[in-house]
């Protein structure tokens, strides 16, 4: 994933199944109050709401911004293929 460097000792960073609040499914990154993590892959599916723009996604983070935000970056949404 171009811009996220992964250090696998460290385990700040860390993949997870995720609903996003996306108005616009275009953006890759989203601020940590957009995202609402989950135990799991059908967890997301389950409690995605399409007709209230939030969606199943599996994300990586939380990163720092250089504004000191958390962000977090798309890896995939669970509902369209790779």
């Amino acid at each position: 994933m171009r811009g996220i460097y992964i250090d696998p000792e460290s385990k700040v960073v860390e993949e997870h199944f995720a609903v996003v609040y996306a108005p616009r499914r275009s953006r890759n990154r989203f601020p940590e109050n957009c995202v609402e993590l989950m135990p799991g892959e059908y967890e997301a599916l389950d409690a995605s709401r399409p007709g209230e723009k939030k969606y199943a996604a599996r994300v990586m983070g939380p990163s720092r911004s250089s504004e000191g935000l958390r962000l977090y970056y798309l890896v995939q949404w669970l509902n369209e293929p790779d």
